[in-house]
């Protein structure tokens, strides 16, 4: 193992014990090394070779229980999540079709509530902090589990008095926001999203079921008509759950 320079010795064991892990030299259910051994190998204190230990914790990458030994976790199954330019908006629910492509069974509990706009929402909906806006907040699941969390804000000054107002409720409730939005007349035009990593925090680690501090993906979306966005939105994805992208040629 190559040392880096100015890295703690504990976070270069997590290292290589991750990279281990992610390419099947250490299986699912495998023993990890003892804390002794792992001293031992890398010439390390017992208490050093703890810490990198919990860095794999955190991550969820391994697990242990008292008086028993350190497992590697098993891999659940991967879940993918397309995210399809020529198809964003199928008919009824983008997260029902790719479920249901999947053989799975997708549903999700949401709960929206009318909130100012906080200063970085403001800034990607081209509104001024405080706007109102309606704020939704889902939990999807798949066959019943929690996979990923999403956070849309819509601005009230484009919805409000509409039938699309509460994006859960009314004659268009469970739509995805493309077809929301052009029964309204505002039709998307472009869908933007950046991928950003950092850690789940404990609110969002509690409707997941996960433990706080794992790293996870934030796909923060937003939808426009032209220069107009139209809906914004924090989309979290755990793992095992992987957003796959379908981008036509041509």
């Amino acid at each position: 193992m190559r040392a880096i320079p100015d890295t703690p010795a504990y976070q270069r064991i997590a290292d290589e014990l991750r990279r281990q892990i992610l390419d099947g030299e250490l299986a699912p259910g495998e023993q990890l090394p003892s804390l002794a051994e792992l001293a031992q190998r890398f010439q390390v204190s017992d208490r050093t070779a703890y810490e990198a230990t919990r860095v794999l914790m955190r991550e969820g990458l391994i697990h242990s229980r008292p008086g028993a030994p350190t497992l590697v976790r098993e891999r659940p199954a991967s879940i993918r999540m397309t995210r399809s330019w020529y198809r964003e908006s199928p008919k009824g629910s983008p997260w029902h079709a790719d479920m249901a492509a999947q053989g799975r069974t997708g549903t999700w509990s949401a709960h929206s509530e009318r909130v100012p706009a906080p200063p970085a929402i403001a800034e990607r909906l081209h509104i001024n902090p405080g706007d109102r806006t309606m704020r939704t907040e889902y939990v999807f699941l798949a066959d019943g589990e929690p996979t990923y969390l999403s956070t849309s804000w819509e601005p009230l000054a484009l919805t409000h008095g509409t039938d699309i107002m509460l994006p859960e409720q009314g004659p268009h409730a469970g739509k995805g926001v493309a077809d929301r939005m052009a029964l309204i007349g505002h039709q998307p035009d472009m869908a933007v999203e950046d991928l950003v990593p950092r850690t789940l925090t404990s609110p969002e680690a509690t409707s997941l079921g996960l433990r706080a501090g794992i790293p996870v993906i934030v796909i923060e979306r937003t939808y426009w008509q032209g220069e107009l966005p139209l809906e914004t939105a924090d989309i979290v994805i755990p793992p095992p759950y992987r957003p796959r992208y379908e981008i036509p040629i041509g």
